[in-house]
């Protein structure tokens, strides 16, 4: 069996996006840990096969409640490369807000990269200014009155075969149909709350970004743009990734988080 130094091995933990759970990491997950490396792959409230209603979910903080509760069960001075995916990145950026001390990397992979400049909702609502609602087809969005940032979000089938899961095996679309929940947003939240995620505490946790360059949820040019917006250690980009890398591409994914826990962990 292969085996790893002790200094070598990190602590992977993956974080789904919206209307996901944590079954969408199912493929890197054997891999990484093939490679040596402890994974996490968490449910967040309202996804998977977490029990807790989507309408129970209105803040960010309820929304990663999974996620903060397994930070704080960490050993003491143990730290863990967070990977966010898509919405996910939300999550990992409250994570790197209330822990700073226990993440080592916060990955956005795909995902929405907010700033300590403006307020969370900033980098989603310059998302929808550029992305017509029209592109989601067949999803459904809630939208609570005034607000620009939906509470709810369910991806319908047509939009998941054209723009999530294009270049995926039509067996891990079919997973997805399957699956998917209806998933919070957390619109009036992030639109109205007052609190900046801080320079001292997310700000001081390295960031990386991953670019799906054939994504056609949140095109490569917004992609660029948040790594422009928020500067990171590096923007390492794949080829032939649609949304949902970890089925369209997991062994180029799973080589770039390798890498990222050498050289930034």
């Amino acid at each position: 069996m292969f085996h790893i130094m002790e200094e070598s091995r990190k602590h992977f933990v993956l974080v789904h996006g919206a209307c996901h759970g944590a079954w969408c990491w199912y493929k890197v997950k054997p891999v990484l840990e093939r490679a040596g490396h402890q994974v996490t792959a968490l449910d967040l409230a309202a996804s998977g096969i977490n029990s807790k209603n989507h309408l129970d979910v209105r803040t960010l903080s309820e929304y990663s409640k999974p996620l903060i509760k397994f930070l704080e069960s960490l050993p003491e001075k143990e730290k863990v490369i967070l990977v966010g995916h898509s919405l996910g990145g939300m999550n990992i950026a409250f994570a790197a807000e209330t822990f700073p001390e226990k993440i080592s990397t916060a990955v956005f992979l795909t995902a929405f990269m907010p700033d300590s400049s403006h307020q969370p909702s900033y980098v989603i609502e310059k998302y929808f200014q550029k992305t017509p609602i029209e592109e989601f087809m067949d999803t459904a969005f809630k939208f609570d009155e005034g607000e620009k940032v939906p509470s709810s979000i369910f991806f319908g089938p047509k939009c998941l075969a054209s723009k999530l899961y294009q270049l995926s095996p039509i067996e891990e679309l079919t997973l997805a149909k399957m699956l998917v929940r209806v998933g919070p947003f957390m619109g009036k939240y992030l639109s109205n709350v007052a609190n900046k995620f801080s320079e001292e505490k997310y700000g001081s946790v390295d960031r990386v970004y991953v670019v799906c360059k054939d994504d056609k949820i949140i095109s490569e040019s917004v992609q660029l743009w948040m790594t422009q917006n928020y500067g990171v250690k590096e923007v390492i980009e794949i080829e032939g990734a649609d949304h949902m890398p970890m089925f369209s591409a997991p062994q180029d994914l799973s080589d770039a988080l390798i890498h990222i826990g050498r050289i930034h962990a």
